[in-house]
């Protein structure tokens, strides 16, 4: 059974015990959430489509913790004029573990 959901403005395909990376939500270590933006659901070959959203359908989670991602580099040039500028980045994240699938 898995389902998709939007969480954060993106959308995630999601299954029970699955752990996924978002952007940065609320919430501290060991927090509950739910997530009502469920889009599809496929139990076993029976798939509930939603326009746009599924009503009634929900995926309850747990936060697991709060990271920041990989760095990267942010490198701008203009060439011939001596200009140059280097600056890095680090998205938060927020680690997830799918407890259930409500259909």
């Amino acid at each position: 059974m898995y389902a998709i959901v939007e969480i954060a403005g993106q959308q995630f395909k999601v299954e029970k015990g699955r752990e996924i990376f978002t952007h940065r939500l609320e919430g501290d270590a060991d927090a509950a959430l739910v997530f009502d933006k469920v889009l599809l659901v496929d139990n076993g070959g029976d798939i509930l489509i939603g326009a746009p959203l599924l009503e009634g359908a929900s995926v309850k989670a747990t936060v697991l913790g709060h990271l920041k991602g990989e760095k990267v580099i942010v490198f701008k040039k203009k060439r011939r004029k001596g200009y140059r500028v280097k600056n890095g980045h680090r998205q938060s994240l927020t680690k997830v573990r799918i407890d259930d699938i409500v259909a």
